[in-house]
């Protein structure tokens, strides 16, 4: 008699957002998910989310325009124009505050205002707000007192369900027992979760092989490899 074939069990739920995608809740997240979750409870009008990047901020911010019908656009792409149309929604998601702000005293007007018309404004970044390299004083004092949520390091548990997820994204088959001991050796980030399974992708069309261990251990290498050279640059 067949032995029943191995299953990845994970003890959380699945978030349904952006069609067909799914959001995975860890330790590193849930106070992202939670505030999220909270609104329009929140105990101010504005905040922050940071992450590294690939970690999920722009999924949850597109999780919470849905919920909260806002309009989002890039901090590169703001404009004084801009502002009365933006307050005259009830919620705003600006995106990316660490890559550029298109005009400072846009953002500046917008986060006064959002707390005078009841507005609620998400704003993503890579870095803290005590780190963003911003010119006006005002603007810079203001970003400082926002209600900050970090997402931080994944643990080796959801860093595994990451694996899981971008594998199947794109019809990889893997065993259980290959994407553990990925999840074991790879740096504990989702972008190298992303850019592993890039490579393993892309060395097993080139080969026209199945993704056995010994093929994911040579792009886990060859990332590291790559990793290593950038950081010798």
């Amino acid at each position: 008699m067949s032995q029943p074939r191995e299953q990845f069990v994970f003890d959380w739920g699945a978030r349904p957002a952006l069609g067909a995608e799914d959001f995975l809740v860890g330790p590193s997240n849930e106070a992202a998910v939670r505030l999220v979750d909270r609104w329009p409870d929140w105990s101010m009008s504005s905040a922050l989310v940071v992450g590294p990047a690939q970690s999920g901020k722009s999924h949850l911010a597109h999780v919470w325009q849905l919920r909260s019908d806002a309009v989002m656009l890039d901090a590169a792409d703001l404009d004084e124009a801009r502002v009365p149309e933006l307050m005259g929604r009830s919620a705003v998601v600006v995106e990316d505050v660490d890559r550029g702000i298109g005009a400072e005293t846009a953002l500046f007007h917008l986060l006064n205002l959002a707390r005078e018309h009841r507005t609620s404004l998400l704003l993503t970044s890579r870095a803290p707000a005590g780190e963003l390299t911003v010119t006006l004083p005002d603007l810079r004092s203001r970003l400082r007192a926002l209600a900050m949520t970090a997402i931080g390091t994944p643990d080796q548990t959801l860093l595994t369900a990451v694996l899981v997820k971008l594998l199947s994204d794109r019809q990889i088959t893997a065993a259980p027992a290959l994407v553990h001991y990925l999840a074991r050796e790879l740096d504990r980030s989702f972008a190298a979760a992303v850019h592993l399974v890039e490579a393993i992708d892309r060395l097993s069309l080139a080969r026209r092989q199945p993704v056995t261990r010994a093929l994911a251990t040579e792009a886990l290498a060859t990332l590291r490899k790559n990793q290593t050279g950038e950081k010798a640059d």
